[in-house]
């Protein structure tokens, strides 16, 4: 698709009786806002279902089609209400009883995470899901429900603030936004469901198709859960060859709520956030580097940048058009875009108090 030009996609209203592009321009006109930045997205959106309207998909096809743009929208309305408020999303088993130290922990795990004003996201279910919810209270957690044959109903907590659920009939979607969402995530002891997670995260993060970010595998004291699991990937993944040795920094493993959150604070003690801008990497801090914390990325990361190395660039206006992160600087380098379990690395260099400028 991407080596066609825009009148490629019209081609088939172009022959048609009546020009449909004109009349979805018209219908745009109407209802999108004056000079909005999204017109030529919207454009394509309606194009796209007019394209699947002429045609006439399967019923199933159809509704999968509408099934999907209502739950996004949806969702879309109500994460904007919390955008400004960083959220950890919390995977765990449903069927985890209330006495059980896993619980408890999790438990402690949202109290923890609201304290320092996070929102908390799970799946809205029993178990490790109503843990996390129950400590960190109505005002913040978020649900995102699942609509299953048995099993899913949303817990107690959400049934409380159910203007902070969101409830998906497709899986996927509703892994989406356990993703996007997050500033964080913290994955407990569970079944299919909970693996299924955390291979999807991990692969999004190893991968670039996910922002970097912390990813905590909590167990209790002499829990075997996750020790077995980063055996297996050791021996049956490093060792032969599937993924890097580096790719094991991509997550950590922790023994209590108190290190999950401290893992967390960690993370983000001056990383803030990511973007590309004109074919560079950059990583926006809170503090600016010593020059020879500067001088050891170059001598000791290098090999991450396609050509070059690392450089500090402070705020621009007219560059970089971001008023909102105009106080934070920028680390700029023609990242690799392969090299995810490094760059973590380089995140944990950079976070350490020492090498900041006072």
């Amino acid at each position: 698709m991407s080596n066609h030009t825009d009148e490629y996609l019209e081609r088939q209203y172009l022959v048609s009786s009546f020009d449909v592009a004109e009349r979805i321009d018209a219908l745009l006109e109407a209802a999108v806002p004056p000079n909005s930045p999204n017109a030529a997205l919207y454009r394509e959106m309606m194009l796209t279902v007019a394209r699947m309207a002429e045609a006439d998909r399967s019923r199933w096809d159809a509704k999968i089609m509408m099934q999907t743009l209502r739950e996004l929208e949806a969702s879309f309305d109500l994460l904007e209400r919390f955008k400004r408020r960083r959220k950890v999303t919390v995977f765990g088993s449903a069927r985890t009883p209330a006495d059980n130290p896993l619980y408890l922990q999790a438990k402690e795990l949202g109290e923890i995470l609201a304290r320092h004003n996070l929102m908390v996201i799970t799946g809205a279910g029993g178990g490790i899901m109503a843990a996390a919810h129950e400590g960190a209270g109505p005002d913040s957690s978020l649900g995102l429900n699942i609509v299953l044959p048995f099993e899913q109903g949303a817990n107690a907590t959400m049934q409380a603030r159910n203007s902070h659920l969101l409830t998906f009939h497709f899986f996927f979607l509703r892994k989406l936004f356990f993703v996007k969402e997050a500033d964080a995530l913290v994955l407990c002891p569970g079944g299919f469901g909970t693996l299924d997670e955390a291979w999807e995260v991990l692969t999004l993060v190893q991968t670039g198709k996910s922002p970097l970010v912390p990813i905590v595998l909590l167990d209790v004291e002499g829990g075997t859960y996750w020790d077995q699991c980063l055996e297996f990937m050791r021996e049956e993944m490093v060792d032969k060859g599937y993924i890097l040795p580096e790719d094991m920094d991509l997550m950590r493993l922790v023994r209590s709520p108190q290190e999950a959150g401290q893992e967390i604070a960690r993370f983000y003690a001056n990383y803030h956030s990511t973007r590309w801008y004109g074919g560079n990497f950059v990583i926006r801090t809170n503090h600016r580097l010593t020059a020879s914390a500067l001088q050891h990325l170059n001598d000791n990361f290098r090999g991450i940048c396609l050509a070059g190395g690392f450089s500090q660039v402070q705020y621009c206006p007219e560059t970089h058009k971001e008023p909102e992160f105009c106080n934070l600087q920028r680390l700029e380098f023609a990242f690799n875009a392969r090299d995810l379990g490094r760059l973590r690395q380089l995140v944990d260099f950079i976070n350490l108090e020492e090498n900041w400028e006072k």
